[in-house]
């Protein structure tokens, strides 16, 4: 009897055993089924959101005033994705869209371009604008909205100076780089040098900024004369810089009464004073006809960068647009969109703003003008100018700038506004 009561004891114990270990097996194979399904879903979800595609708002002057500054940027722009992407118009793996909006040159229309741009497109990343003012409106939003704004064209100091934020990244160069570019052309050691500006804040700017990057280079500005912006004479103001006796006349001027013809009637450059200013784009270099054999410097023209993106761009363009040569602005356009497509590379195609910041600072990317460089500090792009000498050329029927040398970044570092 005890041996069969043993028995029973035994048979059920085995039972009981493995039952449990059935149980225990069975629970954690759907522990290990749960949790293989759980990674699907999240590989899933990360991958359908890797191959969403990038969205990039891109604020302009598409109409107005500056209806050509915002066109150049715009040919500029899809030109360098195409070259940045090999022609794919994707970055890792993800499709790159661009939503343009026209900013009509009115700083409160830029605002809400901006917004409509971030709310409802719901773009990764800002560029523009033509003019400073819009761009000056819109860089709160970016920081509020936290994405990556390049700005392209605006030279405003104020942009990477006293109203940056860290979303701010500069390609396109600033007024103060402008004006060392002009010194680095023309000043050094005792040369004597006058300067001659409208009576406002665009012309007292461009002087202070000259006048400080001359005097470091050891210059001597001898007279700073200003006139009504209004004026359509300036006999008195050239006279006074004729009996100054400088070797050089630094002209900061924009809008149509310039000075130019009368600079010419007075034969300033026969009496042994040679003209510098800056060569603008291609309509205004026509009306410079009689400041050919000035020297000064230039932002951009096609014929003076040497390396391989200028020539493909050069190229590309005249094949797209009838034979046309990019203008002043078209580079710009180009390395906003390449500055974008390296920063993407670095990330691996992820556009969060914050992730992008540390990348993008200290950044060198290859541009229609040489190698760019981000600087940490500001986020300016440092970048390579030209002094050059306007002349006739054959070919052109307008003056042209022609390369005296390279004025490497380091020459026109801006200083450090923020």
């Amino acid at each position: 009897m005890k041996k069969r009561l043993w028995l029973i004891f035994a048979v059920l114990s085995v039972f009981l055993l493995v039952a449990c270990n059935s149980d225990s097996a069975d629970s954690d194979d759907s522990s290990t089924t749960t949790t293989s399904a759980e990674q699907g879903e999240s590989s899933t979800k990360e991958t359908a959101a890797s191959s969403d595609p990038i969205k990039v708002g891109v604020l302009a002057s598409l109409t107005g005033a500056l209806e050509s500054y915002g066109k150049q940027t715009r040919n500029g722009f899809e030109l360098g994705l195409e070259y940045a992407t090999d022609g794919t118009m994707e970055v890792e793996g993800r499709k790159i869209e661009v939503v343009w909006e026209d900013t009509e040159t009115k700083p409160e229309v830029a605002v809400q371009k901006a917004t409509k741009l971030l709310e409802d497109d719901a773009v990764d990343f800002l560029v523009g604008s033509s003019s400073s003012g819009d761009t000056l409106a819109v860089l709160p939003l970016a920081e509020e909205y936290e994405k990556i704004m390049i700005v392209e064209p605006a030279v405003a100091d104020s942009i990477t100076g006293s109203e940056f934020n860290p979303y701010i990244f500069r390609t396109a160069r600033n007024s103060s780089q402008d004006a060392y570019a002009a010194a680095a052309a023309i000043a050094g050691e005792g040369v004597k040098i006058a300067t001659f500006a409208p009576d406002y804040s665009f012309g007292w700017d461009g002087v202070s900024a000259f006048k400080a990057a001359a005097e470091k280079l050891g210059a001597d500005i001898v007279l700073e004369e200003y006139a009504d912006p209004a004026a359509t004479d300036f006999t008195s103001n050239l006279q006074k810089i004729i009996e100054a006796k400088p070797e050089f006349l630094f002209v900061v001027w924009a809008g149509a009464n310039s000075p130019w013809n009368q600079i010419a009637d007075l034969k300033l450059q026969e009496k042994g004073i040679k003209i510098s200013t800056g060569a603008p784009d291609i309509i205004a270099l026509q009306f410079m006809e009689p400041l050919v054999g000035m020297e000064g410097f230039s932002v951009y023209h096609h014929t003076l960068p040497k390396n391989e993106v200028n020539d493909w761009l050069v190229e590309e363009h005249k094949a797209r647009f009838n034979g046309e040569v990019p203008d002043l602005f078209t580079p710009g356009g180009f390395t906003a969109a390449v500055a974008i497509v390296e920063a993407l590379k670095k990330s691996g195609g992820d556009a969060d703003g914050n992730a992008l910041i540390p990348l993008m600072e200290g950044m060198s990317f290859e541009t229609p003008k040489g190698t760019m460089t981000f600087r940490k500090e500001d986020h300016q792009a440092l970048q390579t100018m030209y002094a050059i000498r306007l002349e006739k050329v054959a070919e052109f029927d307008y003056p042209v700038p022609v390369l005296i040398r390279e004025l490497l970044p380091e020459e026109t570092e801006p200083p450090i506004l923020n």
